[in-house]
């Protein structure tokens, strides 16, 4: 049975008051060549968590008036030697005090500085989240901007070209529930919850992305290669995690390659399976990277653009490995860099 709070401070007291007793009882009883009352800095090593600073000093003063008072009422032995014990008495006491009561400032000091930084890394968390979220969110926005102005060029027609309107209108509301989804994914993975995972189709979902990513590519004049494998399982993920990874890969590409040459501009997407896993590969011909710096592209704020933020790959690969998968980046042959991930396939379920 565990004692409240106020019982135990009760006992604590009595017994530093019985411990503070004794020791008087046995400075008093015996020679002044008997240094008693050292064992007063026991006390107050002992009465260190349960006082404050100025409980402290006043136990502190307590226990030297007390030694002082032994002195006087010691009845024998050589009292130069007890005038010597007494001194060192009070120095130990006063010496221990000082220690325990700065280890108090520190150890306040310290909870103080370690509560700052948790609010400076909650403040970070925030920014981190709020970036996260920016950057992932871009993708949808301007695939619902290229839509929307694709739009009015149809309904602009002399007749207006409805059916290519009403499919401009269609991958807009596909673009803002894209939108929806990764606020609520990338929030979900900020505080840790579990990835929703099931069964689907991988090379559909390679499909989807291709269509939304699809007038940024033929803006930039990319040549889009697909390599997708006809014997896929399906993928065991978070299929619309796996999809953000897919955007922000295909993206980093088609940035990788804004200074290349118009006619050099290739952007191929593969997908295969090895050992109970689905494999999915972006593989640009940009400038690439150098092999040294492979294993920095996924560190959070790191990255190789004059006017990127380096979040995207950090999240893209803390979503992978949330999946259960793992990412890599090699550099790509002839030029250029290639960004491969696994997430777990199965053999036998059914699409969602």
């Amino acid at each position: 049975m565990r004692l409240p709070p106020r019982v135990l401070s009760i006992l604590q007291f009595a017994a530093i008051g019985i411990a503070m007793a004794a020791i008087f009882v046995a400075d008093t009883g015996t020679s002044y060549e008997v240094a008693a009352a050292v064992f007063y800095a026991i006390v107050i090593l002992i009465a260190a968590r349960a006082l404050g600073r100025s409980g402290l000093a006043a136990l502190t003063a307590a226990c030297i008036g007390l030694t002082v008072l032994s002195f006087w009422l010691t009845p024998h032995g050589d009292f130069h030697a007890g005038l010597i014990n007494t001194g060192i008495s009070i120095a130990a006491i006063v010496m221990t005090a000082y220690l325990v009561i700065t280890m108090q400032a520190a150890r306040t000091a310290a909870h103080l500085a370690q509560a700052q930084l948790m609010r400076m890394a909650r403040v970070k968390s925030l920014e981190g989240l709020t970036t996260s979220i920016a950057h992932e969110v871009n993708q949808p926005l301007a695939a619902i901007v290229t839509s929307g102005h694709a739009s009015q060029r149809w309904l602009a027609q002399e007749p207006p070209n409805l059916d290519k309107a009403r499919q401009a209108l269609a991958r807009i509301l596909d673009a803002a529930d894209r939108a929806s989804s990764i606020i609520v994914r990338v929030r979900s993975l900020t505080r840790g919850a579990p990835a929703h995972k099931s069964a689907f189709d991988l090379n559909q979902a390679i499909l989807e992305v291709i269509a939304l990513a699809q007038a940024e590519i033929d803006r930039n004049g990319i040549v889009l290669q697909t390599d997708l494998s006809l014997h896929l399982p399906h993928a065991h993920a978070d299929r619309v995690q796996i999809q953000q990874v897919i955007g922000n890969l295909v993206l980093n590409a088609i940035e990788a390659m804004s200074a290349m040459p118009a006619h050099s501009r290739v952007l191929q997407i593969s997908s295969a399976a090895s050992d109970g896993t689905v494999t999915i590969a972006v593989a640009d011909s940009g400038e690439g990277f150098p092999p040294e710096m492979h294993e920095r592209l996924f560190e959070a704020f790191w990255t190789t653009k004059p006017h990127g933020i380096g979040v995207g790959l950090s999240i893209s690969r803390a979503i992978v490995e949330a999946n259960g998968g793992q990412i890599e980046a090699y550099p790509r042959e002839g030029g250029g860099a290639v960004l491969r991930f696994t997430v777990p396939g199965l053999l036998q379920e059914a699409p969602q």
